[in-house]
């Protein structure tokens, strides 16, 4: 089988002889060429040939061919900051201040569209015969959030009709994009939505299950196949989102993919995931993401041989700066388990060293110490979400209270993270206790348990 048939045999619960593997090499991608994110964000000529490059290093059974989650706020008017090592964050939502229901719909000659759109054809073209060429949209909630900011977790309980319209909206900006892709040569419409793990099941069924059914039942019907895709701990919400009837699910390391696969099995959704982005692909050793990766196939089948309805992948977009063994070592270890179980047969994982991280006083601290612990605020939507809400808060109750972001992009962060018993990501802190886990606050809430500690 070539890497389009495994991942085609994969979402049609095939059998396949090896577990197709999907690298989430966005700005990534730039690196093996030499070109920052902007560069490779903005320039179609220095996509393609970072893209072409991605596929003859990591030979990938899938590949995206663009992960920015901001491109649809953009032409939508949002602002974006770039960043040299990342994709760009919105810094302006333009709903913010008024409650309306914008109008406007992509266009093929919108943004950036036109040359990403031209991307698609010629990779459709040069590889897209032997690699399913993945295009990815931002989800329905997570584009409203970056029309109305951190509000829309207020409008949830406030303004539950308005927020309707602007979700409903938001899904034909998905249709829209979905629409385009398809016809540029995408085999498969990934629906990015990281801020689904932020919401209770309850509002997930309120607001977005008939949403994502809608989307995916448009994608299917276009001819693709279609993932939903989540980051954080989106555990409480799995089984709704296989009620929405996606053909894959794909999760991040918060989530415990063995578990995760009996329920999406039970509905014959196909699952995947989920590399550790930091603590294994961005710093640990190549045998680390070999081990990983090896570990988490015998999780799902104990008794050897290949198993169906699973795509290993990154947990999300991988960060610029991982080291191109970590990423080369993983596909070997997938393509060659035997081999790979031979090597690493004495190998044993080096620990974080737990005992160097100095706490704070939490006891004897002079006002409340909000600490956000993020895997990156400025590539993780959630994350910054998360800081956003925490950023508000502070700024309420101005110099009564401090706040501290722990990015979990250095040995020392992880080590910390573990030391205060951090399970997921995003997290809130407050004087060392774990107040909002995976679970973005309203101002309000997020204003009352800092009240605690005054």
């Amino acid at each position: 089988m070539n890497g389009k048939e495994r991942i085609f045999a994969a979402f049609c619960h095939e059998n396949v002889d090896a577990v197709p593997w999907v690298p989430l090499a966005g700005v990534h991608a730039g690196k093996l060429k030499g070109y920052d994110a902007r560069q490779v964000l903005s320039d179609g000529d220095k996509l393609l040939a970072s893209l072409l490059e991605v596929n003859r290093v990591y030979d990938p059974d899938g590949q995206p061919v663009l992960f920015d989650l901001q491109m649809e706020a953009e032409i939508l008017g949002c602002e974006l900051m770039w960043a040299e090592k990342a994709p760009p964050s919105v810094v302006t939502y333009p709903l913010l201040a008024c409650m309306e229901i914008p109008k406007k719909l992509p266009e093929k000659n919108a943004g950036r569209l036109p040359f990403i759109l031209h991307t698609m054809h010629v990779m459709n073209e040069r590889v897209g015969h032997r690699t399913a060429l993945y295009g990815l949209i931002t989800g329905p909630f997570t584009l409203a959030s970056h029309l109305r900011g951190t509000e829309i977790f207020m409008d949830m309980f406030d303004h539950e009709d308005y927020l309707i319209e602007l979700l409903t909206y938001c899904t034909e900006v998905g249709r829209r994009m979905s629409e385009l892709y398809i016809a540029a040569g995408m085999h498969v419409i990934a629906v990015v939505d990281p801020l689904v793990s932020q919401i209770s099941p309850k509002h997930f069924q309120q607001f977005l299950t008939p949403l994502f059914c809608d989307l995916f039942t448009f994608i299917r019907q276009a001819g693709a196949f279609s993932s939903f895709f989540v980051c954080g701990d989106a555990t409480k919400n799995i089984e709704a989102m296989c009620n929405t009837e996606p053909d894959g699910i794909a999760i991040d390391e918060n989530i415990d993919l063995a578990n995760a696969k009996k329920i999406t099995d039970k509905h014959n959704i196909t699952i995947e995931g989920n590399i550790p982005l930091t603590s294994h692909m961005l710093l640990g050793s190549q045998q680390d993401n070999m081990k990983f990766v090896l570990d988490l196939i015998e999780t799902v089948s104990p008794n050897g041989g290949v198993p169906v309805n699973l795509i290993i992948s990154p947990g999300c977009d991988m960060p610029y700066d991982i080291p191109v063994e970590n990423v080369i070592g993983t596909m070997q270890a997938i393509r060659e388990p035997g081999t790979a179980r031979a090597m690493l047969a004495n190998y044993h994982a080096q620990e974080f060293d737990l005992a160097s991280i100095q706490l704070p006083d939490y006891e004897n601290l002079p006002k409340p110490l909000i600490e956000v612990f993020t895997l990156d605020s400025s590539t993780c939507p959630a994350c910054g979400y998360m800081k956003l809400a925490a950023e508000r808060a502070v700024k309420e109750c101005g110099d009564k209270v401090e706040m501290v972001e722990y990015k979990i992009t250095t040995p020392e962060n992880i080590a910390r993270m573990k030391k205060l018993g951090v399970q997921n990501l995003p997290s809130i802190l407050i004087n060392g206790q774990i107040r909002f886990s995976s679970l973005i606050p309203s101002n309000r809430e997020l204003l009352e348990a800092i009240r605690e500690y005054n």
